[in-house]
């Protein structure tokens, strides 16, 4: 099964190159999906609240999908990026500010990342507990 893939996920984009799109767009609430720098095959959701972008680390486990917020919120998982995505439009969720505007790709994402390819090799092997990656939230 392939992962579909939200127009809003960029890629390779580094941090510099993220704060850059998001910063075009300055809407509170504009938000991307771009490969961790930091992380080999991690992910983070950048969202900009006043002329600043937060990034959270999306952490996998399995074949769900989740988002450290903050300390002591609740993680909720999901089994796709798109329901991550949908949850985090929701006011109060514990990030900076909700997900607001999709800032869209126009191009195909630079590289696949590699813990979603581990994902899709998991699927076919039906061993959720194998690729289990844990991350916290950046600064």
């Amino acid at each position: 099964m392939a992962v579909v893939w939200p127009r809003c996920y960029h890629g390779g984009v580094t941090k510099k190159e993220c704060e850059e799109l998001l910063g075009k767009k300055a809407r509170e609430g504009a938000f991307l999906l771009r490969d961790s720098e930091t992380v080999n095959g991690g992910l983070c959701l950048c969202v900009y609240k006043q002329d600043m972008v937060y990034t959270y680390r999306v952490l996998t486990s399995g074949r769900r999908y989740s988002l450290i917020a903050a300390e002591g919120v609740r993680e909720v998982y999901f089994n796709n990026l798109q329901e991550l995505i949908v949850h985090y439009r929701k006011k109060d969720q514990g990030l900076a500010t909700h997900l607001r505007y999709s800032v869209r790709r126009v191009t195909p994402p630079r590289i696949k990342p590699k813990v979603l390819q581990d994902l899709e090799s998991a699927k076919e092997t039906d061993d959720e507990n194998t690729y289990a990656t844990y991350v916290t939230v950046l600064p």
